[in-house]
């Protein structure tokens, strides 16, 4: 379990990243950041295939529809809404709503996999959820004030970026119970077979994206500078840097976190990737985060930490109990 959480940690550091693409490249539409990420991502793992060929020659046709669908929604869906939030709203509103997945996954999980993984009494999994949900809120209370400061707040936009963030949560909330579900059904296959799997299937999807962007640029009357836009040095370079360490290293060690946790208590860890982006965000900024907003991370960070302490009790030990 502890190499568990340090793998869910690492996991956390990388996916940070993803957030400060979208302000780093606000001129760029969303749709071209998501193909953009996940094309370097299928091109490094097409590399990387070489050494994993003797694994990947092991999965079935199932296996290889699996990858496609989580490289479908967890890869190319899920940051698509992310970066189309990030670039409505900024990135601490979409930030905070993506820091809900530790509560979402861990209801979600402790509900669906109780006879594989154990359960989680929910009177001693709520003070945990509790202080995470007390986190969120104060940081979200913090950047919306600041947020309807600086501008005008559009509320069809704004509307439109909650509902983006929210679509993001879906996706991110089934991809890492899909995802663990194939990796705990599978114990003798290595998760860094997986990663590249997903990485694989990703390309032909990006292609086909990237396809049907330039044919939708070609009909506007603003046409992008395709396929790597008006400042193509930075697109390339954190195209490929993302790609490299958000997506399939970032992948990786999630994998191998999901395979020494439980999913109820891996999905809580996804508040790594939270604090990391925040981290990054304010970074970015210049400054540091105001004292509500440090007393939400302190509250997220002790929610993680009283989560960490439980130890799901077996189904079959309940029933005896009863």
């Amino acid at each position: 379990m502890p190499l568990g959480i340090l793998y869910a940690l690492a996991a956390g550091l990388m996916w940070g990243l993803v957030f400060i693409a979208p302000l780093l490249l606000p001129d760029y539409p969303a749709a071209l950041l998501s193909v953009g990420r996940y094309f370097a991502f299928g091109l490094i793992a097409l590399m990387l295939a070489w050494f994993d060929r003797a694994g990947l020659r092991r999965l079935s046709r199932g296996d290889w529809l699996e990858a496609l669908k989580l490289a479908l929604v967890g890869n190319l869906l899920y940051y698509l809404c992310l970066a189309s939030a990030i670039q409505r709203v900024g990135a601490p509103l979409p930030t905070m709503i993506i820091g809900t997945l530790p509560v979402v996954i861990a209801v979600c999980a402790n509900h669906r996999n109780t006879q594989r993984d154990g359960t989680l009494r929910w009177r001693q999994l709520l003070p945990s959820l509790l202080l995470i949900a007390a986190g969120i809120g104060c940081v979200n209370r913090v950047e919306l004030l600041d947020l309807q400061q600086q501008t005008p707040i559009d509320g069809s936009n704004y509307a439109l970026g909650v509902v983006l963030a929210i679509a993001a949560v879906a996706c991110w909330t089934w991809y890492p119970l899909r995802n663990a579900d194939w990796l705990r059904a599978h114990p003798d296959r290595h998760p860094r077979v997986w990663s590249t799997a997903q990485g694989v299937a990703v390309l032909p999807l990006a292609l086909a994206g990237y396809a049907l962007l330039w044919l939708v640029t070609r009909t506007t009357s603003h046409p992008l500078a395709l396929p790597f836009g008006p400042r193509p040095g930075l697109f390339i370079g954190l195209m490929v840097a993302i790609g490299l360490f958000a997506s399939w290293l970032g992948t990786l060690c999630w994998n191998e976190a999901s395979q020494r946790l439980p999913t109820t208590l891996a999905g809580q860890l996804i508040v790594f990737e939270t604090l990391s982006a925040l981290g990054y965000a304010f970074a970015l900024r210049g400054q540091m985060p105001a004292p509500l907003t440090l007393l939400g991370i302190a509250l997220l960070i002790a929610g993680v930490a009283f989560a960490v302490r439980l130890k799901p009790v077996p189904v079959v030990a309940q029933e005896h109990s009863a």
